[in-house]
């Protein structure tokens, strides 16, 4: 079972797919992951990859993918994955279906968590995060014990950059130009299903399991 998680930032794809991929025991493949695995290990893609993302250029779309395919070609994808953060356009989302077809392979499903462009500002403008530790909170959903403290090492909480409104309102911006014509995609391909990300998180995950069976 080969699936692709679509939805604006901020609408918990990434938990979804980390949930899909432990239940039907298949890898949750993370682009940003196996980018930073291949420059890690020093491979050539990476070294290719790397000489791009130095220069603060996005890697071109062929070799995305390439490192991809080299990705999803390994054994443990033997059994279908979970794509998180890829493909991005329409051009990219070619690519990789022209790349599958030539080994006879498709895509499955393409599933859309779907959050309102305000919850996604709302949810994302309450996170807090401990720079000391790495750890996460949420003012209404996982409220730290002491407002603005941390639970596990006592340092204070920020709000970071990324999740302040008007950098939320961007990234939201370039979803909507960029990544959206890709629901018109999947839809006219037959594949793609639509969840509500509004629920709670395990509701989410029941109505994507009802989905894929």
């Amino acid at each position: 079972m080969k699936i692709i998680m679509l939805g604006a930032p901020g609408a918990g794809k990434g938990t979804q797919a980390k949930m899909i991929a432990e239940k039907y025991g298949i890898p949750h493949v993370s682009t940003g992951d196996i980018f930073r695995a291949n420059i890690k290990n020093g491979t050539a893609l990476g070294k290719e990859a790397k000489q791009y993302m130095d220069q603060g250029l996005l890697v071109p779309d062929e070799l995305t993918v390439k490192i991809l395919l080299d990705r999803v070609a390994q054994e443990d994808c033997a059994g279908g994955y979970v794509l998180d953060g890829f493909p991005r356009t329409i051009p990219q989302a070619q690519v990789l279906d022209e790349a599958l077809g030539k080994q006879n392979e498709s895509i499955d499903y393409a599933v859309d968590v779907d959050v309102p462009d305000e919850n996604i500002v709302k949810r994302m403008s309450g996170r807090r995060a401990c720079l000391k530790c790495g750890a996460t909170y949420h003012v209404e959903h996982i409220p730290p014990k002491q407002e603005g403290i941390c639970d596990s090492c006592g340092s204070d909480l920020v709000l970071r950059d990324d999740d302040k409104p008007e950098t939320v309102q961007n990234r939201l911006k370039v979803y909507h130009e960029q990544t959206q014509p890709l629901i018109e995609y999947y839809t006219q391909k037959g594949i793609l299903r639509t969840v509500d990300g509004t629920m709670d998180m395990e509701e989410v995950f029941r109505a994507i399991v009802a989905i894929l069976g």
